[in-house]
């Protein structure tokens, strides 16, 4: 019956993660097509909603990243058009695209969170926000776009120095947040249940933009070698997160574990609520550890919208 189903697969857009968008949006189309739907590439400019009337798909595969299509501007702009599309709704994808917001949501909902606090950038040349070392992040980006961490030898200065490259060139205010040291993990929910536990293991300085989609800087290991106590701990964190902010679809939630502290160690930095569908994205790769094809795995997302 899949070949009754259109399906418009919306990819691109004009935010930073352009590119990786791009990647994900042919990797499921391709998909599509080999498990036998009608699939319409749909690479979004201004004129979108006018391109989605004129193709009438059954559902749209939401494969953008970042803004307009992370935020909730796209979704509520497909509600309005009364058309199904996978992953989360408005609502959702507005808090958990704001890491303040998304704070606000899970911390009283017993999720560990490193506490933060916005600042303007302006404020980063008078002097530090907070103890070396510490991370500033802009509020509503996801990818590790534009992510720094300051640390008492790091080249940024002390104060920072209006020269230095970072995200304070490009942002007004950023989200301050102590430096938890130790390993980065993630974990994937899918259908409401999560997958495993990926440990990453960067080359180079940490996970970031370049690190995430540039092929060879950054080892995964999945199953991620954890306590048997840890990874489960992880998933039902991983598991909460996804009930507390209403996600659908596919999630990701990414953590940071202090392994010298046990199960106190453990902190949530977010909730992607479009994680990547790359050939180097995690929640295919989890979905192939839990026996789950790239084809399965695009058709579940499918038919959870269409449901």
């Amino acid at each position: 019956m899949t070949n009754q189903i259109h399906v418009a697969v919306l990819m691109g857009g004009w935010s930073n993660e352009r590119p990786v968008s791009l990647m994900s949006g042919n990797g499921v189309a391709d998909a599509l097509e080999r498990v036998g739907y009608k699939v319409s590439r749909v690479d979004m400019d201004r004129n979108v909603a006018q391109v989605l009337s004129g193709l009438r798909p059954d559902v749209v595969f939401n494969a953008l990243h970042g803004v307009p299509g992370e935020d909730g501007s796209v979704q509520g702009m497909l509600d309005l058009m009364q058309i199904r599309y996978t992953h989360s709704g408005m609502v959702t994808s507005v808090i958990a695209i704001d890491k303040e917001l998304t704070k606000q949501r899970l911390v009283p909902g017993g999720i560990p969170m490193p506490k933060g606090t916005i600042v303007e950038s302006e404020s980063l040349y008078a002097g530090d926000p907070l103890p070396r070392p510490y991370v500033l992040k802009p509020v509503n980006e996801g990818s590790s776009v534009g992510v720094a961490i300051v640390k008492s030898d790091s080249n940024y200065g002390n104060p920072i120095s209006r020269d230095a490259r970072g995200p304070w060139q490009e942002f007004d205010s950023l989200l301050a947040e102590p430096f938890i040291k130790g390993r980065e993990l993630t974990v994937a929910v899918l259908g409401g249940k999560p997958l495993c536990v990926t440990e990453l293991k960067p080359k180079s300085g940490f996970y970031d933009f370049d690190a995430k989609y540039t092929d060879g800087l950054t080892e995964h290991v999945c199953p991620a070698q954890i306590p048997a106590d840890i990874e489960k701990y992880m998933m039902e964190l991983a598991q909460r997160a996804h009930e507390l902010l209403g996600c659908k679809g596919a999630s990701r939630t990414d953590f940071r574990w202090d392994n010298e502290l046990g199960r106190d160690g453990v902190f949530v930095l977010e909730t992607n609520t479009q994680p990547g569908m790359t050939p180097l994205s995690l929640v295919p790769e989890q979905a192939k550890q839990m026996g789950i094809s790239y084809e399965q795995l695009v058709d579940m997302l499918v038919k959870e919208a269409l449901a």
